[in-house]
């Protein structure tokens, strides 16, 4: 029995062969090699339209700020501390298993709000330093979602969909406008190493939030590493030289082209391209990720943290050498804003993490001429409902997830500086009309996850409803199936 499958399955292997080798073998290699080329460069149809922003950086918070205690200034909730949350407001709302059948008493926060810039946006006291950069700022107040539990939550914002195996949008982009530059990889991922907030309640980052789902991997993003070599591998093993690395990649590109030309799978087109970055990554990566001729001005813009690997500062200084040098989107995560108890003291310690690198950013962007055609895109997954979650006194409590409305920022890239987007109501519950009527709709200023992706594709040139790719008998989009709308209103 064992020599008779044997044979049959050397009869089928060398079947396969044949036909690789045949018409129909060389139309497969036709067609893979035609992938191939429209796997590694833009498409011809791309930009739509005249772009704004030829880059992206987005910071990730991951665990989801709290709105209230940040940026929706609520200043008649000290008259309701303690008091029932109106059924009508809540208005039936899902609430998380953690609070479902609990009482969910009002806590107002604890931190002043002042009038800070020109524009006179009220900013809370946790965020001193983005106050000084507000008038370039743009908040959008009425982001929404129907995601409730971070993984969905997550997944939704970075790929357009909560259910896995989208791409995201820093794969979008690179699939659809291809490359700045031939050194660096098009779409970097930095994950910030530590944080002072919560220790214990961290949700997870995985790397579907970069992957390309049914795109080509080539677009997936690069997560850089906190410590040692900032990329897997990058450098030679011992008793390997450049020279020699040289050699063997050309060996083994020659032999990947031939397979390639037997199968024609445009995979191993990839593999190829990704093979040959590495190679001139190990020269371009060490140059960006090497401070030492900084000056001393831009690194303590950042703060004292900026020395140390894998902090957010660290990663936001980064994140604007890569886009100085021509990477497309980089995205910054940083973890430990899942605030369900001890509210006050973990946001202080989160702030302290971002508050100065954020503004050191946006200033350092723009003394160089470059947040003109930069965008940057600051959110977590969701916001925090106004109701307390735990323990509740004058110093301490928490906060449940809450996808009913939150809070973004952006600045650069074409986005109007110190103003507001969008109302909420007196307890940051529901997005509101002009007359303080509870709303979902982009028309009252609504602003969907899908709305907001589609203004960031629109900023760099993109036309969101005609930029797809077919899978599964559907041409994907990025906004999904159902209507998106660009922000207008929100633009320069």
């Amino acid at each position: 029995m064992n020599d008779e499958l044997f044979e049959q399955y050397r009869w089928l292997q060398n079947r396969r062969r044949f036909l690789n080798r045949s018409a129909v073998g060389l139309g497969a290699a036709v067609l893979g090699s035609l992938a191939a080329q429209r796997a590694t460069a833009s498409l011809p149809e791309l930009p739509h339209f005249r772009p704004r922003a030829s880059r992206v950086i987005f910071l990730f918070m991951g665990g989801a700020p709290s709105q209230i205690d940040l940026y929706d200034y609520k200043p008649g909730l000290e008259e309701k501390y303690k008091q029932p949350l109106p059924e009508d407001i809540r208005d039936g709302q899902r609430v998380t298993a953690m609070t479902d059948g609990k009482e969910k008493l009002i806590q107002p926060s604890i931190f002043k709000f002042t009038q800070q810039g020109k524009c006179g946006r009220y900013m809370s006291e946790l965020l001193p330093h983005l106050s000084t950069v507000v008038d370039d700022l743009c908040f959008i107040k009425s982001m929404r979602t129907e995601a409730i539990n971070h993984d969905e939550g997550k997944t939704q914002f970075c790929t357009g969909s909560q259910v896995q195996g989208k791409p995201s949008l820093g794969a979008w982009l690179s699939y659809g406008l291809g490359s700045l530059n031939k050194n660096l990889p098009d779409f970097i991922v930095l994950n910030s190493a530590f944080w002072s907030g919560d220790q214990q309640n961290v949700q997870a980052l995985y790397s579907r939030l970069w992957g390309t789902g049914f795109l080509p991997s080539k677009y997936q993003g690069v997560a850089f590493q906190s410590a040692g070599d900032p990329v897997l591998f990058l450098s030679n093993p011992t008793g390997v030289s450049r020279t020699s690395r040289s050699k063997m990649l050309d060996l083994v590109t020659q032999l990947n082209h031939k397979h390639a030309a037997e199968i024609g799978d445009p995979e191993i087109q990839t593999t190829i391209a990704q093979q040959e970055m590495a190679f001139r990554m190990q020269s371009s990566v060490p140059e960006l990720t090497d401070l030492s001729e900084e000056p001393e001005s831009i690194k303590s813009l950042y703060g004292p943290e900026v020395e140390k690997s894998g902090s957010f500062a660290r990663n936001c200084l980064l994140a604007r050498r890569m886009v100085e040098r021509g990477v497309r989107f980089v995205q910054v995560f940083h973890r430990g804003w899942d605030h369900h108890s001890a509210l006050p003291a973990k946001l202080r310690g989160q702030c302290k993490d971002v508050d100065q690198p954020w503004a050191a950013l946006i200033q350092d962007l723009k003394q160089r001429g470059m947040l003109e055609d930069t965008l940057v895109v600051c959110s977590g997954e969701f916001g925090r409902t106004v109701y307390c979650q735990g323990k509740q006194n004058e110093t301490e409590y928490g906060r449940d997830h809450h996808p009913r409305c939150f809070t973004a920022w952006l600045a650069g890239g074409g986005i109007k500086g110190g103003i507001e987007h969008g109302k909420t109501d007196e307890y940051s519950y529901n997005i509101v009309d002009a007359d303080g009527q509870r709303t979902t709709r982009f028309e009252d200023d609504a602003v969907h996850i899908n709305d907001l992706n589609a203004t960031i594709l629109h900023q760099l040139g993109i036309d969101h409803r005609r930029f797809t790719f077919p899978y599964q008998g559907l041409d994907q989009r990025l906004t999904g199936v159902e209507e998106a709308h660009v922000v207008q209103k929100i633009l320069a």
